[in-house]
């Protein structure tokens, strides 16, 4: 039976690629649903198709309004608004419908046994040596027994009946030949008893509705792919095609507990710039070279599903710092100037000295403002320095002809010679090239402070 074929109220076109991303608004996104976001994201943009979120909000006691507007907020300070947005909430009609025609089918059934019972029969299969698989007693009930529940007020929940001859095996995108065992398994509850719905049936059912051609997701949904392939088939429509990568691991070299938190708001808060993030996860595990890049074309433009490797990739926090830092180092005025409140010479002065491009207007008092006293400084020898700056012209080479000056002067060299300046003109021991600065902070606030 074929309840989906061409769709004539879809909303897809089913000729173009059309990926998703499908988070349950229950929390934010952490680092590794980004990572999912925007290998999704990337594939629909390389082949020019379509991006769609779907919130997965069934899990109606955990899912809120105001987490699903976190995720778009997320994907949007991610440059990754998506093309279309749909609710499952929104489409429970819908999966009724599905359910009562596959029930006439008879590939999904009613049972049930309660977790207590179930549990007990897998304790008794594993004593015999057996697999803990569903022994699928419900499908001997009658008529008459299911007349009986529902008089008893006992409602049931719903199984997809898994079978050998249905397909089992697909070519994943990522992981080359795939399949899972039908035996191996107990047939899938769809829907529990309270009527409320499982991730399987509603997830292939917005598939098809919603002309979804490539799913990419992380390696824990292996086994579900098969098992919704099975869906697809039963539903006579065309599956997607999957591809499932490797889940992320921390420092540590195993599934870190702080993967599970770290996401775009602590990434905001750091100061990492959201092409940071897209530039790091999208190489990671591919054989490609982690580098800084200025724009998300660069990152589409070198995609390739087929260099994502099987092996785990490590997310270092240390790393996205390093990147961010870089990435800034080379990022223009004017992709900054509505953030910043310092003037474009002035960034580029010292954006090769900071590691968030916030850190940028920590230096407009050191150009235009009162720097605190600075104790224990040679005062000598910064008014011997004021005598000669006096005497310069106050152009780009005033910095190397002050410290020659004092050179030849004091017969100074090294530390000992630039230190003292620094830190009389700055206010701080570290910092950018004082050739580009000192032009910056001017003649005559120059001298007041090497005379102060």
């Amino acid at each position: 039976m074929i309840l989906f074929a061409n769709r004539a109220d879809s909303a897809y076109a089913p000729a173009m690629i059309v990926t998703r991303f499908a988070p349950s608004p229950t929390g934010r996104l952490h680092v590794g649903n980004v990572r999912t976001a925007l290998l999704n994201w990337l594939l629909a943009r390389k082949l020019g198709g379509r991006f769609l979120l779907r919130m997965d909000d069934t899990d109606v006691a955990r899912s809120t309004e105001a987490h699903a507007q976190s995720i778009r907020d997320d994907l949007g300070w991610l440059g990754m608004t998506p093309d279309a947005e749909e609710k499952q909430s929104s489409r429970m009609d819908r999966y009724e419908e599905v359910l009562t025609q596959l029930a006439a089918t008879g590939i999904v059934y009613r049972a049930y046994e309660t977790p207590e019972e179930l549990e007990l029969k897998r304790k008794v299969q594993l004593g015999r040596g057996l697999p803990p698989v569903y022994d699928r007693a419900a499908l001997a009930l009658t008529d008459a027994d299911h007349a009986r529940m529902a008089g008893e007020g006992v409602r049931p929940h719903w199984r997809f009946k898994l079978s050998p001859d249905a397909p089992h095996a697909w070519e994943d995108l990522i992981r080359g030949p795939a399949h899972i065992d039908p035996a191996s398994l107990s047939d899938p509850v769809i829907r529990r008893a309270d009527g409320s719905w499982l991730y399987m049936l509603p997830s292939v059912i917005d598939d098809i509705d919603m002309g979804i051609t490539h799913v990419i997701r992380g390696e824990d949904h292996v086994t579900n792919t098969g098992v919704q392939l099975q869906m697809f088939a039963a539903l006579g429509a065309t599956a997607p095609q999957f591809g499932h990568a490797p889940l992320l691991t921390g420092t540590e070299g195993k599934l870190s507990k702080r993967l599970g938190s770290l996401g775009v708001e602590e990434f905001r808060a750091a100061g990492i710039e959201p092409i940071t993030v897209k530039a790091l996860l999208a190489r990671l595990g591919t054989s490609l070279p982690v580098e800084p890049v200025l724009s998300d074309q660069l990152l589409i433009d070198s995609f390739d599903l087929g260099q994502l490797g099987r092996a785990t990739p490590r997310f270092d926090e240390a790393e996205l710092q390093a990147l961010n830092s870089r990435i800034i180092h080379q990022t223009p005025y004017a992709e900054v100037a509505a953030r910043i409140s310092v003037g474009e010479a002035a960034w580029e002065a010292v954006k090769g000295n900071i590691a968030s491009v916030a850190e940028a207007d920590a230096w407009k008092s050191v150009f235009d403002g009162t720097l605190p006293p600075v104790e224990d400084i040679d005062r000598e020898y910064l008014a011997i320095a004021a005598e000669i700056l006096a005497d310069l012209p106050f152009d780009e080479n005033v910095w190397a002809e002050l410290t020659a000056g004092l050179k030849e002067r004091t017969g100074r060299k090294g530390k000992a010679l630039f230190q003292p300046l620094r830190l009389a003109l700055t206010g701080r021991e570290h910092g950018p090239d004082m050739a580009a600065l000192l032009p910056l902070i001017g003649k005559a606030r120059a001298l007041e402070r090497l005379r102060q």
